[in-house]
């Protein structure tokens, strides 16, 4: 190997070292907050509250987006992961719902 191709190695190595480190910082990170989500649900159960606040969900993606042009994260990009975030916490508040 060339010193160059080497020098490429090493840093390809040392990105995709960071890149595993933050997908589990992702995952972690995700798991904390269904953990919320779920005490959250519970309580809409208790008190027959409805699974989705939609005004709720849409400050949040306003939200998002605005962190993801502050962060330079593709607004679209952040709005599908929020939305489908959203859509799995429903999923979960309906489940605990229902009898």
């Amino acid at each position: 190997m060339t010193d160059a191709a080497t020098r490429a190695a090493i840093l390809l190595a040392e990105h995709r070292d960071s890149i595993d480190r933050l997908d589990a910082i992702l995952v972690y990170t995700l798991a904390e907050r269904f953990k919320h989500t779920q005490q959250v649900g519970r309580l809409k159960a208790e008190h027959d509250l409805p699974p989705s606040d939609p005004a709720r969900e849409a400050r949040q993606i306003e939200r998002l987006e605005r962190l993801a042009e502050e962060a330079h994260l593709d607004p679209e990009f952040a709005k599908k992961f929020l939305t489908f975030i959203i859509s799995e916490v429903i999923r979960h508040h309906e489940k605990l719902k229902s009898p």
